[in-house]
């Protein structure tokens, strides 16, 4: 990936010193600028804990239990 990313911000910003840094800096900037939109659609609650509190109510088992539970699926799907 690299070869391609020399070669591409050379024949852009021509041979010169730093234009691999100036093709890296419009890289990021267009990654930034397309996941911005994204992270502006989340809403972030001023209190996460008393956001999710009460949606696990339903559940019959102690968080030790869930624990538990969830690292022998881990498990399972890293056997596979």
């Amino acid at each position: 990936m690299e070869r391609p990313f020399r070669k591409a911000a050379m024949e852009v910003y021509s041979y010169a010193r730093g234009s691999i840094s100036k093709a890296a800096e419009d890289a990021i900037k267009k990654w930034l600028l397309e996941y911005e939109v994204v992270l502006k659609e989340v809403e972030v609650p001023e209190d996460p804990v008393k956001a999710i509190r009460g949606m696990l109510k339903h559940v019959r088992k102690s968080g030790v239990e869930l624990q538990h539970e969830a690292r022998r699926i881990r498990v399972k799907k890293t056997r596979y």
